[in-house]
């Protein structure tokens, strides 16, 4: 049987031999330190979740800037099958640190929350502060009764308030010529001079066009924000708020008008009266709501 005549091969090339088709080597996955998919080329129809950011808390990890939550960081703990009779006393070692750091800090928290006793100095708060609170100074120039005043009261493990609003009128005045405002708080959890003295003392830093000054006799502290806008028969209006801190206990009056119009016997009470009521009816009613 005869051979079919061959192509003959250039001079000077090897011999090609027959092509077959390509093939991908198999390659097994390979291990990696990046404990999530790769977010360029997901598989089709895989959704991910977006890696946690650096810096972002992680739930159940402790978190940083509380010691409280820390893992001790007292250096690894050799075996206990190992290193014989000097390994087992650096484990010893290791283990009594950690157990001196929890009894110390157990000792803070309880050393701490013994010392820390609510200094209420025998105030309370009453569940009606609009009949419990003095203001009898504003009588003379608003004989009026409010018949309906708002108040509110709060009993709790960390906080006792007694809230009071109401509107002041004056003779034959069919709606509120002024506002009045009283509120107690006995805060029984923390205690408030850091953040009373931050809040009152720099009150006109916060918001413009009002004076503070700091008022003494009253408390362990105490500051009058006063601010008066009126301006001839273009209205405007007057504010005063007296801020009293007497040990835990916070008491905030404060009166306020607002008026578009003036006549002969809707005139305001000038400021300076106002701020002496304030003083006068702020020390009457602590002085009641102290037991």
């Amino acid at each position: 049987m005869s051979t079919p005549p061959q192509s003959p091969q250039p001079a000077g090339q090897p011999a090609q031999p027959p092509q077959q088709p390509a093939q991908q080597p198999a390659v097994p996955p390979q291990p990696t330190a990046y404990p999530y998919p790769n977010p360029q080329s997901p598989p089709a129809g895989a959704f991910y979740a977006q890696p946690t950011l650096v810096g972002q808390p992680v739930p159940g990890q402790p978190q940083p800037g509380n010691p409280y939550t820390q893992p001790p960081q007292f250096g690894p703990v050799p075996p206990a099958g190992g290193g014989g009779g000097a390994g087992r006393a650096v484990l010893w070692a290791a283990v009594g640190a950690v157990v001196a750091s929890a009894a110390w800090a157990a000792g803070v928290f309880l050393i701490g929350g013994k010392g820390a006793s609510a200094d209420l100095r025998g105030y309370s708060a009453p569940s009606n502060m609009c009949s419990s609170a003095d203001y009898a100074s504003f009588k003379d120039e608003y004989p009026e009764n409010d018949s309906s005043p708002t108040r509110t009261s709060l009993k709790d493990k960390a906080l006792d308030e007694g809230y009071c609003s109401l509107g002041l009128k004056k003779s034959g005045s069919s709606y509120s010529d002024a506002y009045l405002t009283m509120q107690l708080d006995l805060h029984k959890k923390t205690d408030p001079a850091a953040e009373f003295t931050a809040t009152w003392k720099n009150y006109g830093e916060s918001h413009t066009g009002y004076d503070v000054d700091p008022v003494e006799d009253i408390g362990d502290e105490a500051y009058l924000v006063s601010q008066d806008t009126t301006n001839g028969s273009s209205g405007g209006s007057r504010y005063a708020t007296l801020a009293v801190r007497d040990g835990w206990v916070t008491y905030i009056m404060s009166y306020s008008t607002y008026l578009t119009s003036y006549d002969e016997d809707k005139d305001p009470p000038a400021l300076t009266d106002v701020t002496d009521w304030l003083k006068t009816d702020a020390k009457a009613t602590l002085k009641q709501l102290q037991n």
